[in-house]
């Protein structure tokens, strides 16, 4: 892989900057602040992204890097894989915007997988290598120690790290001594005796012999509950029967006035039905009496219909009969004397028989009248004698269709009193059935757990009283002895008040021991994997590296050093032009220098199927000339399969290359 193209718009102080670089050996010129450790950043940034966390700094990357003047927070970064292929990244930080394209321009961020946390992880994708492990080996910095004689154990402690583990910061031994250190000092063992462990044991067996004591009048306490538990048991049973002949008690005696009301209106009641009676009584005897003035009416109208009829008789015999006679005659007289005998005499007999016939029965109608009004008269007089007597019965009869009118008035306000009474006393059963019915409803409620329908089938409801009067007895008795057993309960409560305290300890104990021997188990396990996975590291990496190192060594050191080997007794052991092994702790501070940048140069080509960029920030600030011309000669031969990038502040790196005639690429910044 080579970075072929650096564009920066702005990142922080660096802006609108456009560096090309080589495909080989590229030094990137500038004196200190000039923006080195930046531009370096950058390319990690545009591969990585940049993060807003701290991490232990002041500053997050982000903020150290957000522009100082106000501009875009982006830039684009090209460059080519080992196949060939060509790839240009555009980032824009502030907004989080990230475009992948290929040689033809066509974007394809989607292609590759998105972690939620670090976003595409492209470059990873492409090349196998993370940040961390882009950080550890393809870029090394200026030691971030003063490199002296005090302190080259840490750098030997580094390589060694480097070579066992991969990581110049991690350490193997270091990590089971704190391993080892954590299970003793924050754990213990059987054989230490002021550790968590222990003092949690010893504390356990003194709380066992506490609790032992107190188990006794626990179960004193215990027998004390069940008889409690057994009383309490009676008393809601017998309060629950008190309740229930309590409420009877009190329905028998609103019952019992109920059933006086009912009485008191049932006598009322049958006094108005006795009074209806006699009216009943005294109206049949003025009906009788109306009847018999009817009847005398009746006569009276009788009579009166009789003489009128019979007035019209004499008058039709006196002037109609004979008249019509004596008409009839005369007609025939003179049809006979028409037809047979054609006399004048006989029509003149005829005519005056009608003429006489006329007088007389005007006179006999005169005489007729004349007797009519006498009669007439007679009759007035028996008229009056009628019309007198019938307003007298007509008075009387008024008189008593009077008393008979108030008669039934009052047959029918006392009526209407008896309806009421029995209304009245309908709805006063009705309240005492209702009442009943709610009482048992209610108990049954407010008793589910019990048969009450089996309890009133038992209770004897005239002798509710005396019952209730036992029961409460016996309730009060059971009182008694739950008070006596709250005393006793309250005695051995004393000798138990700090059981539950005791025994949440021991719990509490017994859980943090738990906890802490599997604390224990699981740094054992982790030791035990540590230590496997070390092992495989050890047989898989070690050689390689010591191999890479032993032949980087060789070259950087002129030949001085030919063979480096890393163990875990000795440590780091170098054989020198002599064939003598000699402990890298007898070196010089500028070899063991050597040492650190050689191992991590040589990890390079373990990282990745891809041959990475050799990034060198200050990384020659202690070496004497002859170190840096082997080290830059190294390098020169080393460009032919990784792309060189080398920052620095001094200017000898490029007068050796120059003097040396090597080929190199100049950015200056």
């Amino acid at each position: 892989m080579k970075i072929e193209n650096i564009k920066i718009n702005h990142f922080g102080n660096l802006e609108n900057r456009d560096i090309y670089l080589g495909e080989g050996f590229n030094v990137v010129y500038g004196k200190n602040e000039s923006g080195k450790s930046t531009m370096l950043n950058y390319i990690k940034s545009m591969l990585y992204g940049i993060s807003k966390k701290k991490n232990g700094k002041e500053l997050s990357d982000y903020d150290k890097y957000n522009p100082w003047m106000k501009g875009d927070f982006s830039g684009k970064l090209k460059y080519q894989l080992d196949n060939g292929k060509i790839f240009e990244i555009f980032r824009d930080f502030k907004n989080k915007d990230l475009k992948i394209y290929n040689e033809n321009l066509e974007e394809i961020s989607k292609e590759f997988n998105i972690d939620k946390k670090e976003g595409v992880q492209f470059f990873y994708d492409q090349t196998k290598v993370d940040e961390i492990m882009f950080i550890s080996t393809i870029v090394s910095m200026q030691q971030r120690v003063k490199i002296d004689r005090e302190n080259q154990n840490i750098i030997l402690q580094k390589i060694a790290n480097l070579a066992g583990t991969g990581d110049d910061n991690i350490s193997f031994k270091m990590a089971l001594d704190k391993l080892n250190k954590k299970q003793v000092e924050q754990i213990g063992t059987d054989r230490t005796q002021e550790k968590p462990l222990n003092i949690i044991k010893r504390r356990m067996k003194e709380l066992s012999l506490i609790i032992k004591d107190k188990k006794i009048a626990q179960e004193e306490k215990e027998k004390i509950q069940k008889e409690k538990d057994d009383i309490l048991k009676r008393i809601h049973e017998l309060e629950t029967k008190n309740n229930i002949y309590a409420k009877i008690n009190e329905l028998n005696i609103k019952k019992s006035i109920e059933d006086e009301k009912i009485n008191l209106k049932n006598k009322i009641k049958n006094e108005n039905k006795r009074k209806i009676e006699e009216l009943n009584t005294e109206k049949n005897k003025f009906i009788n009496e109306q009847k018999k003035i009817d009847l005398r009416n009746e006569n009276c109208s009788y009579v009166e219909k009789r003489r009128a009829r019979n007035n019209g008789k004499i008058k039709q015999k006196h002037y109609l009969i004979r008249f019509v006679i004596i008409i009839l005659f005369s007609v025939l007289l003179k049809v006979i004397n028409i037809y047979s005998i054609k006399n004048a005499l006989l029509d003149y007999f005829v005519y005056g028989m009608l003429v006489v016939s006329v007088f007389y029965f005007l006179i006999s109608i005169l005489k007729r009248n004349r007797k009519i009004k006498e009669e007439q008269l007679q009759e007035e007089l028996e008229k009056k004698k009628l019309e007198l007597e019938q307003e007298k019965n007509k008075n009387e009869k008024i008189r008593i269709e009077q008393q008979i009118e108030n008669i039934n008035e009052q047959i029918k306000n006392y009526q209407e009193e008896v309806s009421k009474q029995e209304s009245e006393i309908n709805q006063l059963q009705e309240n005492i059935d209702q009442k009943i019915d709610i009482t048992i409803e209610n108990i049954k409620l407010e008793n589910t757990f019990i048969d009450i329908d089996a309890l009133l089938e038992m209770i004897d409801f005239k002798n509710v009283k005396s019952e209730l009067s036992v029961i409460q007895n016996e309730l009060n008795n059971a009182r008694i002895t739950l008070n006596t057993l709250e005393i006793q309960e309250k005695e051995i409560l004393l000798k138990l008040e700090d059981m539950i305290t005791l025994e949440e300890e021991q719990s509490a104990l017994e859980e943090k021991l738990r906890e802490l021997e599997l604390q224990s188990e699981y740094i054992s396990l982790t030791k035990n994997y540590l230590n496997k996975a070390y092992e495989k590291m050890k047989n898989m990496m070690t050689p390689k590296f010591t191999e890479n190192l032993s032949r980087n060594v060789a070259n950087i050191s002129n030949g001085k050093y030919t063979k480096v080997t890393i163990n875990d007794e000795e440590g780091i052991i170098v054989e020198n032009q002599y064939g003598e092994y000699v402990s890298a702790n007898y070196l010089s501070i500028g070899t063991i220098d050597q040492l650190y940048l050689s191992l991590r140069l040589s990890m390079i080509d373990e990282l990745s199927n891809e041959s990475m960029p050799i990034i060198l920030d200050e990384a020659f600030a202690y070496y004497d000339d002859e170190r840096l011309f082997n080290i830059i000669k190294f390098l020169v031969n080393q460009q032919e399969k990784n792309q060189i990038i080398l920052f620095t502040c001094t200017k000898r790196e490029q007068e050796i290359l120059n003097k040396a005639g090597f080929q190199y690429n100049l950015v200056e910044l």
